[in-house]
């Protein structure tokens, strides 16, 4: 993962999408013939998967957790320089509003967090003095519990509160660029997707979400979510 294409590869794939091979070389800036040693490597490491469509084939993260631990490595990673207008520009939108892998990150996923913590959809609770964040220090983790109140208010918004197995309801990341949690888990993919249905985020170019103005007064009536820009 320290290899700077293959870290290239992983934080294009970030957003749970399937590439394909073309795709991530012009990311990782290196040829296509370069960039298919890579993505052997790390087919082989278990941290992609390859799927095959016809004559064509797409590499997608091989789960969630690679995409926390691509988060969790982005927290500690010195930032890249920013060498023109338009890489300035993505830049603040990567950290204005992105996808973490099937969950919103950035300063709105940490708004939208808050906002459930504030009007006690989400209770926060900590967790025992032995557990450990690795942003937030030692004794610090938390735990974050859906209230019968949240409960019946995401149901309200359509969002569907029921998990599969063997995926937790509510689980939370560190964000790499604000420090803070954002909502991850099964409610967090869930509320990214009912966004999406609703038309109050659309996905846009390499993990960027755009909030539109449906969104931004939905987000503040029905989840008291504010936001400064």
């Amino acid at each position: 993962m320290g290899e700077p294409a293959r870290a290239s590869v992983l934080m294009a794939l970030a957003d749970g999408r399937g590439l394909a091979a073309s795709t991530l070389a012009a990311e990782a800036g290196v040829a296509p013939s370069t960039v298919s040693g890579h993505l052997a490597r790390l087919v082989d490491g278990g941290l992609i998967t390859v799927e095959i469509s016809g004559r064509h084939r797409y590499f997608r993260l091989a789960s969630p957790g690679v995409a926390e631990a691509v988060e969790a490595l982005a927290r500690l990673a010195p930032s890249r320089p920013v060498r023109s207008l338009s890489q300035g520009t993505h830049a603040e939108a990567i950290r204005r509003a992105r996808t973490c892998y099937d969950h919103l990150a950035g300063r709105l996923g940490v708004a939208v967090l808050d906002a459930l913590v504030e009007n006690q959809a989400l209770r926060v609770e900590t967790a025992d003095a032995t557990s450990s964040d690795p942003v937030l220090g030692a004794g610090r983790a938390k735990r974050f519990v859906l209230t019968d109140r949240g409960r019946r208010t995401l149901v309200d918004l359509g969002v569907s509160v029921e998990p599969p197995k063997r995926r937790p309801l509510v689980r939370y990341c560190v964000d790499w660029s604000e420090q803070q949690p954002h909502l991850g888990g099964w409610l967090g993919a869930a509320l990214l997707q009912r966004f999406v249905d609703l038309g109050w985020v659309v996905r846009a170019e390499r993990r960027v979400v755009r909030i539109t103005d449906d969104g931004r007064a939905g987000l503040t009536e029905r989840l008291g979510v504010h936001l400064s820009d």
